[in-house]
This record gives structure tokens, sequence and C-alpha cells, in this order.
């Protein structure tokens, strides 16, 4: 299957877990892809595997959270490829701190990367994506945080619901262009960011209790996911929030 043949797509944080997963994704179905990090190792990394593996790929610096480095992050993957059709806006972080021990340094770090990034690199290549009358994809990473609360996690889903509302107005106000955008919002997924939780047996025997499919899930289930609204089989969808959660929302 090779839904984005001739198609260029930037993945951020595509260095480690879900980013990394959609960007191997991508290439496998034909896109050229720009691996978008603070990590530029480990994305240059994964780049020079997709070509290993016969697909197209750079690696590129940057802080999602600093415009000109954004802006920069566009600039390379339009000297190398000339377009973007595809975004998938996936860095993240999480903090996990009670509410009344929350630091204002870990509050404002999440808002700034998480939703302040999504912000950010969104309208840097929507911008372009207008210009050029590109009828693009833009693919948010929410959370199942943003769609109900979670103990201990005020910050990330404050962030979480942020970007619900942000993809939203999103696909409104960038719908006369055709250009989509939609979330998609993972429960718990095997990635660094839970790995400290889930090797603690007890905790991870108690969380599962919540999810009817008893399992975690994997970042390549999140791929898919977003792989399928950055295409054009998702077509008549805009504005929606993917659940990729194993049903733990249905308790």
């Amino acid at each position: 299957m090779q839904r984005f043949r001739d198609q260029v797509a930037i993945v951020t944080g595509a260095a480690h877990g879900i980013g990394r997963a959609t960007a191997h994704r991508l290439a496998d179905e034909g896109a050229a892809v720009v691996l978008a990090d603070i990590d530029f190792d480990d994305a240059d990394r994964q780049a020079r595997a997709i070509v290993e593996a016969g697909g197209r790929a750079i690696a590129a610096s940057v802080d999602v959270t600093d415009r000109g480095q954004v802006e920069a992050m566009l600039a390379l993957a339009l000297e190398r490829y000339d377009r973007v059709d595809v975004l998938c806006n996936i860095a993240g972080v999480a903090f996990v701190e009670h509410f009344l021990e929350a630091t204002d340094e870990k509050w404002q770090k999440s808002l700034d990367i998480n939703l302040t990034g999504v912000f950010l690199c969104a309208q840097v290549v929507a911008r372009h994506m207008v210009e050029a009358r590109i009828e693009g994809r833009i693919v948010n990473l929410a959370s199942t945080n943003g769609l109900v609360g979670e103990a201990e996690l005020a910050a990330y889903n404050a962030a979480k619901f942020g970007v619900v509302g942000l993809t939203m107005t999103m696909a409104i106000d960038l719908a006369p262009y055709k250009i989509r955008v939609n979330s998609v919002c993972p429960g718990l997924i095997k990635t660094r960011l839970t790995e400290s939780a889930r090797m603690n047996p007890q905790w991870a025997a108690d969380y599962l209790k919540k999810i009817p499919l008893n399992r975690f899930g994997e970042p390549e289930e999140v791929a898919a996911a977003a792989a399928y609204l950055a295409s054009t089989d998702s077509g008549f969808i805009t504005g929606h929030q993917l659940v990729i959660d194993g049903g733990q929302l249905t308790f």
C-alpha cells in the first residue's frame, strides 16, 4: 500500500516512540519523511534506517517551542523536497505530579511542548500549504487525557485538552483551504514516557483492569491511526479525535 507516494510528511518527535513509528509507517507507504526532533542524533539514526530500507528521509533538529527553529524545519523540508503534504505533531512530554505539588516549571514546559509546539508547527506548515494550494492533512497527538481527566497529570491533561480544542478550531479555519486537521487520542501506549509506570507490576496490574482488551497499546497501532487520518482514505473526516485505548473510555 503506497498511500503517500510522491508526498512529503513532517513528523515531530520522530526519534522515539509514537513519532518514530509514525515516521516509519509513512515512509513504508511511500512518503518522503522529515524526522524532526530535539534529539537530532536519534532522529538521524531513524532517517538513515528508512533510507537503508529503500525509503526517503532526512532528519531535522528542532525545538518545537521555538518559532525560528520550526520555520527552519520547514525551510529544510522545502529545500530537500519542495513541498509538505502532511504534518504529524507528535512531540510531547509528561510529568506525574499531584496537583498540590505541581511546579510552575513543569506546568509551563508541558504547555510549551504539548500545546504551543503543536500551534507553532501547525501554523507554520499550514501557511505553506495555503500558499502552495496544497490540500494538506495535519494530525495532532492529543490523548485520552484530552477527553477525560486523570490523577496527578494536571499539566498534561490541560495541554491535551488544549490540543483537542485547537484541533477543532484549526479544522474549521482551514477547511476553506481544503486542509484537514484531526487528532489521535491514545490511551496508555508502550513508550519511554510510560516505561517507569509499566515496570511497576502492581501499578500495571491495577491499570490493566481499566482496559477491556487487557493490554497496553503499541506505538505502531497509534501510527496506523495517524496514517489513516493523514491519508485520503479519511477524506471526509476533519476536526475528529480518534481514540486508540483498548476500550478504556467505555468504562
